[in-house]
């Protein structure tokens, strides 16, 4: 498998489909086992019949996904189009999300944050360089390639879900050539949200990577409220603070790199090559690697309490589609 395919029909001919590993909005993704021998992978089944399905994002998805040949990114092997599903083969990474695994850490530092966001934003550095822009960098979408102990070695982390990516026009800083508000609310860039005529371009995703580094160091979000409308205003207005006593013991290298990526201009903001040459990525390894203990604890609460929340929007979206009057 080492070529990409797409085939027209027979995906039960070369792998036996197993468990769910999860489910989307018109997507499963279920284990699978090649018939011929080798690792196992991870196969998204796409149900067309599905009213949420939209056959042209897809189809840019898959476009995306054959371009993109990085360590630190998911791959795609091979995709089976059949008359009422479409399969999607990948790499299988069964490590899990980032915030899980720090969170299941016996120790957890500077030094891992640094670490991580040398590896993101290598792989967000490599996409930009073909022209694509992923638009929805968040926690959910970094995961493990392991599920081996972590507490000693550095492992690989992959950026996941192209399923929101765009290809745009020489793909650099500067290119305002995307309009459509998309994106996660949290992780989301103000220009985003501002929807002005010009447009957007790469930069959202360093944003991105700013509101991740701010969560990694001190254990909650920049940016937080009950109220999308009040979120956004605090986005596009950059409001955010860096509130004792979580924020005492980080060192100004890591600060400065944070103030630097959540900056509301995106030709102000720092770009990814900006990131791999500053002083607190480029010197990981000698970063300060005591443990974040209080921080690590925040990031339990904000994990659960963004799973709570999850779960209750699940329970609401079913009985409203009962018919159901919620009290």
């Amino acid at each position: 498998m080492a070529m990409f395919s797409f085939l027209a029909t027979g995906i039960k001919k070369y792998y036996d489909i197993g468990e769910t590993l999860g489910k989307g909005s018109f997507a499963v993704v279920k284990k699978g086992t090649p018939k011929e021998g080798g690792p196992a992978v991870a196969i998204k089944v796409v149900d067309k019949k599905d009213a949420q399905f939209d056959e042209a994002s897809l189809q840019q998805e898959i476009m995306i996904m054959k371009k993109v040949s990085h360590p630190n990114c998911i791959k795609m092997h091979e995709v089976f189009d059949e008359k009422l599903k479409m399969y999607i083969v990948l790499e299988l990474v069964c490590g899990g999300e980032l915030f899980d695994r720090i969170i299941n850490k016996g120790h957890y530092s500077e030094q891992d944050a640094a670490h991580c966001i040398h590896d993101v934003t290598g792989a967000i550095a490599y996409l930009h360089s073909m022209g694509v822009v992923h638009r929805d960098l968040k926690p959910e979408n970094l995961l493990y390639a392991s599920d081996q102990p972590s507490d000693s070695d550095y492992e690989t982390i992959k950026v996941a879900d192209f399923g929101l990516a765009k290809i745009v026009q020489g793909g650099k800083e500067g290119d305002g050539s995307m309009t459509t508000t998309c994106g996660t609310p949290g992780y989301v860039a103000p220009e985003v949200l501002e929807q002005n005529a010009g447009g957007y371009g790469p930069e959202v995703d360093c944003w991105s990577i700013g509101v991740i580094l701010y969560i990694l160091l001190c254990g909650f979000p920049p940016f937080y409220d009950e109220s999308n409308a009040v979120l956004f205003q605090m986005i596009k207005k950059g409001q955010y603070t860096m509130p004792s006593p979580y924020w005492d013991d980080i060192s100004a290298p890591a600060k400065d790199l944070v103030s630097k990526l959540l900056t509301v201009d995106p030709k102000k903001r720092a770009t990814t090559a900006d990131v791999l040459k500053h002083p607190w990525i480029v010197s990981k390894e000698s970063n300060n690697s005591s443990a974040l203990a209080m921080q690590q604890e925040q990031l339990k609460k904000y994990v659960a309490r963004g799973r709570f929340k999850k779960a209750i929007n699940t329970v609401v979206a079913v009985q409203k589609m009962k018919g159901l009057k919620l009290n």
